[in-house]
Order: C-alpha cells, then sequence, then structure tokens
C-alpha cells in the first residue's frame, strides 16, 4: 500500500501545491507578491498532500483487495 501512496503523492503533492501557490497571488494580486506567503501556502499544499495520498492509498487497496478474498 505504500508504494500506491507513494505514486499517488507523486500526484497530489505538485497539484495541491500549485493550488496553494494560486492563493496568495489571488489575495495580494502579481504586483504586491509577498514570497513568505506563497512558499507557506505552498508548503502547507505538500503537508496536506501526505495524509491525502495515504487515506486514498488505502481506500483504493481496500477496493482492490477485498478483505477474505483474492487480490483483483
Amino acid at each position: 500500500m505504500w508504494k500506491l501512496a507513494i505514486i499517488i503523492f507523486i500526484i497530489a503533492a505538485p497539484t495541491l501545491a500549485g493550488i496553494g501557490a494560486l492563493i496568495p497571488l489571488s489575495v495580494f494580486g502579481v504586483g504586491e507578491i509577498d514570497f513568505r506567503a506563497v512558499l507557506l501556502a505552498v508548503l502547507c499544499g505538500v503537508i496536506i498532500a501526505v495524509p491525502a495520498s495515504y487515506f486514498v492509498a488505502r481506500r483504493l487497496n481496500g477496493l482492490l483487495n477485498p478483505r477474505g478474498g483474492h487480490p483483483a
């Protein structure tokens, strides 16, 4: 399951980091960029991607390998 979580993290981390980077750019505008706010928002996106990828991988693993059955 950890391999699947890492693959999902590789996709989810840049996506959530990009979404996080857009938030301060939308609030402050492009002319008044606060780089600390952008960096903080990007780091928050990456940190959120860690548990999100784990929970998605756990859910997918549960769907692919039902309990008591053979792997799909």
